[in-house]
């Protein structure tokens, strides 16, 4: 049996084109894309996930492999799916961030462990945060989700070698600012809490000025401010299901979909 090379140029676009793309997105997307994962096991999920998207997927209408054009087509679609994959990325960021002010303000900020989806030193709290987050994210299924958008961005920006408009990059760094309102809000009631608290030392400072205030003060500190964290843990599913209509949001405008 003998196929014609047009056909297996064919073939060989249809699936190494859709690779880099989900590839892409699957190396940055939360949970999936953290250092601990080996890069072997997100290559091999690339790999069977493009395989049962691919007869889904419409035919690739750019087929010069072996072409200058070529390595621009590849950076399109790595930029795409990277995009794609940050917006998840920017979902658990956010509460990272509220725990490391949480952390910050309640002195918990000296209990530090690595990170092991970033590979750096963050407070504990923060760390409890993204675990959470995380959890949350594949309870609402939001793997799932991530490889229903990045199908989606085929039927609504196929490869043809178009670029992506530039505002889809700009939303991105737009929405940054909704990441860090979100971590602010999460971590506001404790704050103000703590702001109180401390308010009320001060006041016994004046009042009893023999009375080492430092001392006592930071461990009834340190416990406050664990007891503060679980009182308000109830407000984190509210600002989770805030913060992931938003990344459905900000995904459905970067590929064109209807939210």
């Amino acid at each position: 049996m003998e196929f014609p090379f047009a056909i297996v140029i064919q073939w060989l676009s249809d699936f190494l084109l859709p690779l880099v793309r989900v590839s892409s997105m699957m190396m940055v997307m939360a949970g999936l894309g953290a250092q601990n994962v080996p890069s072997r096991v997100k290559l091999a999920m690339a790999v069977v996930t493009t395989f049962a998207l691919v007869p889904a997927l419409p035919q690739t209408q750019f087929t010069d492999l072996f072409s200058l054009s070529m390595i621009f087509v590849v950076i399109q679609q790595m930029l795409i799916g990277i995009a794609i994959g940050f917006a998840s990325l920017l979902l658990l960021n956010t509460f990272v961030i509220a725990g490391q002010i949480l952390a910050t303000q309640t002195g918990l900020g000296f209990a530090s462990v690595v990170d092991p989806a970033n590979g750096l030193s963050v407070p504990a709290v923060g760390q409890f945060y993204l675990i959470l987050a995380t959890l949350l994210f594949f309870v609402f299924n939001g793997h799932l989700m991530m490889i229903q958008m990045v199908a989606f961005s085929f039927e609504t920006w196929p490869i043809n070698g178009e670029w992506w408009p530039v505002d889809n990059y700009w939303d991105i760094l737009m929405w940054g600012g909704w990441m860090f309102s979100t971590a602010l809000a999460l971590s506001l009631a404790p704050l103000t809490a703590m702001l109180v608290m401390n308010i009320s030392f001060g006041i016994m400072t004046r009042a009893a000025p023999q009375m080492n205030i430092f001392s006592v003060g930071f461990a009834f500190t340190l416990v406050a401010g664990l007891m503060i964290i679980w009182a308000t843990m109830g407000n984190f599913i509210t600002q989770y299901e805030f913060q992931w209509l938003k990344m459905v949001e900000l995904m459905c405008g970067m590929i064109g979909c209807s939210v």
